[in-house]
């Protein structure tokens, strides 16, 4: 044997014992926690006597919990501490999946849900590691904040193999930035179109060519106006037209929260719907991680949603995770693990996307910053906007399961 033979060989045999030490290891680690699993999980959400701890088959006790009485604009509670993953016997079969981007979005579901199971899914954030699911098989996550976490985590849970999703609505809901032509702070949006607004070329502004209204022109194009050819398949995403029909329908009439705060800051915009109560519409919803403000960009926003929907999709919410959540349902949908016509895209204003008249953009940015009553609204009104689709599924279950169904059929 050559001195690289014997080399390699020895290299080989280090490996292999790494590897069994390791092994040994985790399955040393994996029985104490098991053992340990009831005790601190109950420690860190302990149950009450209304909600008994759910157990399955041949795993250990999932977490049980008392539903949650603080109020949703309390700071946000530390995330619980799971000594073990404790994965079903088989996929639980869920049949609507809420998913928030970030605490206070999520708060005012949990309250309305009531979960009483909880399921620590490998891959979710640190700071939300848990999906939480209540009696009717409605499940709640959070992704964290912004295009890559939305991903990962929406990723982590489609590939778990903790969940079947097969049949599943999904519910994608949270906070915006609005368009003051198109709603105000606390009104709720269901989006036909989600348009990425941050795969384009960029020009600094002070450098554009003479004539141009914005440095933002399509991929591979050489001048705004342009359609590129969409060749990342996340650029634009068309959310099912029957679930969308009915979503408007179930919540239309629904009375919105408000706040004083909220009041007083909407009268400096001179016209509807800017300066009027909030309500539920529809219109579509602009993804990108840059949070953006001022009128310049918000005439960007329009007319890049225009453009990339072929002039059907109108632009009224900016927000930062809708297209990277889209792309990862997507990959679901491919992998046949869900279904993407069962999704929908709901989004409450939570500041004005630009100034009112003689405001500047940085003024503006500022001045919301002080609107305290502003995000409570809008994260309360996506309960409100949101919860009627979700009990007509989760509550008639015979007459979704097989799909949306008609308009004329009861909800």
């Amino acid at each position: 044997m050559t001195r690289d033979a014997r080399h390699q060989a020895r290299g080989q045999q280090r490996r292999a014992l790494r590897y069994r030490i390791l092994s040994i290891a985790y399955l040393v680690i994996l029985a104490a926690g098991a053992s340990s699993w009831s005790g601190a999980a109950t420690s860190a959400s302990p149950a009450s006597p209304a909600s008994p701890a759910v157990t399955t088959p041949g795993a250990p006790p999932t977490v049980s919990f008392a539903p949650p009485t603080a109020s949703p604009t309390a700071p946000p509670a530390a995330p619980p501490v799971v000594s073990a993953i404790a994965p079903p016997a088989k996929p639980l079969p869920v049949h609507v999946l809420v998913i928030n981007m970030f605490q206070l979005e999520a708060a005012p579901w949990i309250a309305a849900l009531q979960p009483e199971r909880e399921i620590a899914v490998p891959g979710l954030s640190s700071d939300y590691p848990l999906v939480r699911c209540d009696v009717l098989a409605v499940c709640q996550m959070t992704t964290g904040m912004g295009h890559a976490n939305a991903a990962a985590s929406m990723m982590a849970v489609i590939y778990s193999g903790l969940f079947d999703l097969r049949q599943t609505y999904f519910v994608i809901a949270g906070i915006a930035g609005i368009d003051p032509a198109r709603g105000t702070i606390g009104s709720a949006a269901w989006a036909r179109y989600a348009v990425d607004m941050g795969i384009a070329h960029e020009i600094d502004a002070r450098e554009i060519p003479h004539g141009w209204q914005d440095g933002y022109f399509g991929i591979l194009t050489d001048a705004p106006g342009k359609k590129p050819k969409l060749e990342y398949r996340s650029e634009v995403f068309q959310l099912d037209e029957a679930l969308l029909q009915q979503a408007l329908s179930l919540s239309q009439h629904v009375a919105l929260e408000d706040s004083d705060d909220v009041r007083a800051y909407r009268r400096h915009y001179p016209h509807e719907p800017a300066n009027q109560p909030p309500m539920v519409t529809q219109c579509d919803t602009l993804s990108g991680d840059a949070w953006w403000t001022g009128q310049r960009l918000g005439d960007h926003a329009r007319r890049w949603t225009a453009l990339l929907t072929d002039g059907e999709g109108l632009y009224c919410t900016t927000q930062q995770e809708d297209n990277a959540t889209l792309t990862a349902l997507k990959r679901g949908a491919q992998s046949g693990l869900l279904d993407l016509k069962r999704v929908a895209v709901l989004r409450s204003g939570s500041d004005f996307d630009r100034p009112y008249p003689q405001q500047d953009a940085l003024g503006a940015l500022r001045a919301q910053f002080a609107v305290s009553g502003a995000i409570r609204i809008a994260a309360d009104n996506l309960v409100r906007a949101g919860l009627p689709l979700v009990d007509a599924i989760a509550q008639h279950w015979d007459l979704w399961q097989g799909g949306v169904p008609s308009n004329s059929a009861p909800p």
